[in-house]
């Protein structure tokens, strides 16, 4: 049986999107720069998917940009805003996605920027108040912080954070590559600079991504060539990428409310029958377990040691696809899970859920958890101990 739960690194592609872009591999297959039949044809299809992301998110179509991924799009917002505006100082957090914090080093080697980062709690919330002493210090500053994070799935309140960035006039740039197709966002009243959107996190396909750069901005290109996406970005368009991607943001819109009451329940119970599986010394990572203030579909949770090795590893050879980093082994913890206070000296294991995911699914990963552990030597005199302090 084979079991897919590692839906923050990718997700399936949604059949609607397949259905909607098959017709780009066959007969509409022109270049969208060609002024031809065949060109127009294709040309009107980018133009459809501009305008349907552009009212989704409640912006106009010459807000929203196709590129090859949120990688890119993140390129483009850091390195435009820092290029355009003459900026020097940049404030993001140790939590961020390494294509933020990569992109940002790059410009600090440069001697282009100077980076400040923002304190966190221990449960990797940002702290506005060190922020905004942050924001005094260096007004006209870069702020980079993400909506919601990839590997504990904590939620960063982007309107407090857009605030701040008025009063001190700052430029606002979050990543929600995690956070499009999944909450509800409404770009007139959330006025960000810059977000941006993958298209695989969402049931879409692979190398096709967005940014939206609001309208009272013009960044400079990173990629130049024919002049396509306004100039913005050249390059001949990656017409199937963007009509799925399209297709994806309002198939996942459409049923939005549905989705995130069932990848709720997913994890509430993947939380009550990790309770009740016999393993214990269970903890979770950042606000991964509250469904309030992280993302329904993350669950990061720290477990003992095991002797047989990873845990990810293990899963892996009974067709269960989860991932995580591990200070038991030579994988090293993460980025995310080495900036926090938290459990370093365990095994940090990130489920991620989608749509696609059942019940049945749950009870079988967890009856494997609990195997594995009954089966290993060492954590098995570790979970009889801990049974016996528990209960005297």
């Amino acid at each position: 049986m084979e079991i897919y739960c590692d839906n923050a690194a990718t997700t399936a592609l949604d059949p609607e999107v397949i259905e909607a872009i098959l017709p780009f591999f066959t007969a509409s297959f022109g270049n969208p720069s060609s002024t031809h039949w065949a060109g127009r044809r294709v040309k009107d299809a980018i133009d459809h998917a501009r305008k349907t992301v552009a009212k989704i998110l409640n912006a106009s179509p010459d807000e929203i940009y196709f590129t090859s991924g949120a990688t890119e799009a993140i390129n483009l917002a850091i390195s435009g805003a820092i290029r355009t505006y003459d900026i020097n100082h940049v404030v993001t957090s140790k939590i961020e996605h390494k294509a933020v914090l990569q992109t940002i080093l790059q410009h600090e080697k440069s001697g282009d920027i100077e980076t400040s980062f923002v304190k966190l709690d221990e449960r990797g919330n940002v702290d506005l108040y060190h922020l905004e002493n942050l924001l005094r210090a260096n007004p006209r500053t870069l702020i980079s912080l993400m909506h919601g994070n990839n590997e504990i799935g904590n939620l960063t309140d982007i309107q407090a954070i857009y605030k701040l960035a008025q009063r001190y006039n700052s430029i606002f740039f979050t990543d929600t590559t995690q956070t499009i197709g999944k909450q509800w966002f409404d770009l007139s009243q959330t006025p960000v600079d810059f977000l941006v959107g993958s298209a695989h996190k969402f049931h879409g396909p692979k190398g096709a991504g967005f940014i939206y750069i609001n309208k009272k901005h013009r960044i400079e290109a990173q990629i130049f060539g024919g002049g396509q996406e306004k100039g913005q970005r050249g390059g001949t368009e990656n017409v199937t990428g963007i009509v799925g991607l399209a297709k994806a943001l309002e198939v996942a819109y459409r049923d939005l409310d549905a989705n995130h009451i069932k990848v709720s329940k997913l994890k509430q119970y993947m939380v009550s029958k990790l309770a009740i599986s016999g393993v214990h010394g269970i903890c979770y990572n950042g606000e991964s377990h509250s469904l309030e203030n992280s993302l329904v579909n993350i669950l990061n949770v720290s477990f003992p040691c095991l002797t047989a090795g990873s845990l990810v590893k293990c899963l892996d050879k009974l067709g269960i696809a989860v991932s995580g980093g591990s200070a038991c082994s030579s994988q090293g913890s993460s980025h995310v899970i080495t900036a926090l206070p938290c459990q370093k000296d365990k095994e940090n294991v990130r489920f991620s859920f989608s749509k696609f995911n059942t019940f049945d699914e749950i009870d079988h990963i967890v009856q494997a958890i609990a195997d594995i552990y009954n089966a290993d030597p060492v954590t098995q005199k570790y979970q009889s101990r801990f049974r016996f302090e528990l209960t005297h």
